[in-house]
Order: C-alpha cells, then structure tokens, then sequence
C-alpha cells in the first residue's frame, strides 16, 4: 500500500500526539503514546481511538488492527494505567463538564472496540487497569507477557470497576470477578488467562519481533496478522491465584459485603486475614455499590451494562456535593494529597444503608434522553 492511501485511512487526530496510529498492508496499528503517565487515557486518546476504530470499521482495506503501548526506556512497561484520575479530581472540583464527556466517550468506545467486527490483537504488556481493561477485554485476541498486571482497583478510589467491569467480570468463574471487583486484586499472566481476562501468552523478549513485523513486515491479510503473534505464543507461567480458587469461592459467596467480610473475620486463615485487611482500606459504600452492580449485570448485554455504568458513575460526582464524593476523596488520599488515608463516609460497612446503594442505580436521564441510548 502507497504512503499517500495510507495517510488516507488514518483520521485526523487531536490528542497531539498521544495517540500513534500507521497503516502496514492490510493492518492498522495504533499505540497508546502517554509513557510518562503509564499511557493513561485523556479526553483527547479517547476521541482518537474512537475515531480511528470507527474509520478502520468501514475501510475495506484495512482487515485487522493491533492495539500497543509506547514504552519507558530503562523503565517497566505500561499498557495503559486506567483513566487520568487527576483530571477527574480536578474536573469534579471545578465543574468542568467534560469529565461528563469523558464518561460517555469513553464507555462508547468500550462498546464500539467489544462490536469490532475485524481481528483485533492488544499487546498487554506491562500494567493493565482500570481503563486500560476498559480498551484491551474487547479486543478478539488480548496477548499477555510475564510483565503484564492485570487489575481493576476502582474500590481504592471509591469508584466502581466501570468501562464494562460488570459485564466481563461478572463473566469470570466462581466467585473471581466478585473478589477481583472488591478488592483490586493485580493477575499475572497466568491467572488472567485462567480467569477468562486474556488469550495468550508470548515472552517480552518475543514482544519487538512482533512488533517490527507489524510496523514493517508484510501485512498482506487477517490471517497473517494474527499469525504473526501465534507463532510466538508460548505456555504461560502458573499462576497463583488460580491456587486460592477454593478460598476465594467460599470466602466471597455470600450475599453482601457485610457477610463477606465477616465470614473473612471469622477465619484465622492469612489468606483471609490479608484479604480482609485490604476490603478495610476500601470504601464501604462503593463495595456495597460494587457487589450490586456484578449481581445485576450477569443478566446484561453489554450495551445495558454501559448504561447502568453510565449512570453510576453520574451519581459518584453528583449523588452527593462534590467535596463529600467518595471518588473524590479516594482520588485525593491516593493520588492528589497522597496521604493514603481516605476519609470514607460511612466509615464501615454496618452503616451502609441498602437506600444509599440503590440511589446509584436510578438512571438521571429517561431512556430516550439517556447519553448511551444509541448503543445496541
């Protein structure tokens, strides 16, 4: 393919460069370029993605797209760290209306990347959060290196596993998704592959091969492209995790929070004792929020899924006055004052009222009015 086509499928971009994006034959390859803030997501890196899946979707040309990360030299990798959590504070605290923005594009490429209707490979190497699972659990084939740490921490912000969390954590065995959600518990390779959140597995020094193939190599159709990478795939390191299944089943089967924890504080087990002591650092409310939030998307689609989400995550900025949101305040004690000590309000879990949890899930916004209504 001439450079002048290929500068012809590639959309304007406007994230001044945080987003990469290079057509090779018939692939289309776009990299996350933020290393310095772990590659998380802007405004700007989800208009771009948005724009260049939805270009690539009705381009006959292109038949296959690949989804990386710009590296750190001399530093570990950094798929994408989740969403720019700074900016959410200092949105929320200005009453910046683009964070409502961020929310609704953001969840609308969650969808449109899940709806893809071509191969599509993320290269999961290194850090893998929040919005970065948002982005790569969509992808038809999510490739994992010894390097890769896959997690959804939202509860240590006082959020909510959000860009589609319920849907594909409520998908996971068990009682894994629940205790994942909770708890923001990191997988390596190994168990996010046994847990249903990755594919394959490829060594990290199998990693520039395959990406100087795809920057370079000849791409002539879909099946090389996926070809490329599974001639490298290797068995993945065991896990740890998948060891504890039998714990983590009987230890978070229980109905609520509440239950959970104290079946946790029954037990003399460390497992249990260090499990426990991590739900204690986390928000009360947001976890009762959390486990309702799993228990009603097994019954989802994904599109339903994003609009409750949509709606949750309206109410974690605006269910209370702002200086009282639980998100903002877990942001804060993380990430803004860094002082690790979040003044959660209920302060424990006895004080949760079921009312406080259901508020979260009354949609603002009529269904014809709703801002995902569009997604099918």
């Amino acid at each position: 393919m001439d450079a002048a086509l290929s500068s012809a499928l590639i959309p304007a971009l406007q994230s001044e460069g945080q987003i990469l994006a290079t057509v090779n034959g018939c692939l289309g390859v776009i990299t996350l370029n933020r290393p310095e803030a772990l590659n998380a997501l802007s405004l700007g890196m989800v208009r771009d993605l948005s724009a260049l899946f939805k270009a690539w979707t009705n381009a006959p040309e292109i038949e296959a797209v690949v989804l990386m990360a710009a590296g750190r030299p001399g530093k570990p990798p950094a798929f994408c760290a989740g969403g720019d959590i700074r900016y959410f504070h200092r949105a929320a605290l200005a009453g910046d209306t683009s964070l409502e923005d961020f929310f609704t594009e953001e969840y609308e490429l969650n969808h449109l990347i899940h709806r893809f209707p071509k191969p599509s490979i993320a290269l999961m190497d290194g850090i893998v959060m929040g919005g970065g699972m948002g982005i790569s659990q969509g992808c038809k084939l999510r490739v994992l290196t010894e390097h890769s740490k896959l997690a959804m921490p939202e509860t240590h912000i006082g959020l909510f596993p959000d860009v589609g969390g319920g849907y594909f954590l409520s998908q996971c065995p068990g009682q894994t998704g629940r205790w994942l959600a909770l708890t923001g518990q990191t997988l390596s390779a190994g168990d996010a592959i046994e847990f249903g959140l990755g594919d394959v597995f490829v060594q990290s020094s199998a990693l520039p091969g395959i990406v100087e193939a795809f920057m370079n190599g000849s791409q002539r159709n879909a099946e090389h492209v996926v070809a490329t990478v599974m001639e490298r795939v290797d068995l993945a390191p065991a896990g740890t995790q998948q060891q504890l299944r039998a714990r983590i089943d009987k230890f978070f089967e229980p109905a609520d929070v509440g239950a959970i924890m104290a079946a946790l504080g029954a037990s003399d087990d460390e497992w249990a004792v260090q499990t426990l002591a991590t739900l204690n650092k986390r928000s009360p409310l947001m976890m009762a929020v959390t486990v309702e939030q799993l228990k009603r998307a097994r019954s989802l689609s994904l599109a339903d899924d994003l609009r409750m989400e949509r709606d949750m995550v309206h109410h974690c900025f605006h269910l209370r006055q702002v200086s009282d949101s639980e998100t903002v305040e877990g942001i804060r004690a993380l990430a803004v004052d860094k002082d690790h000590h979040p003044r959660w309000n209920p302060a424990h879990i006895e004080a949760v009222s079921a009312a406080e949890v259901q508020a979260f899930f009354e949609s603002p916004w009529s269904p014809a009015q709703h801002p995902l209504r569009h997604l099918d």
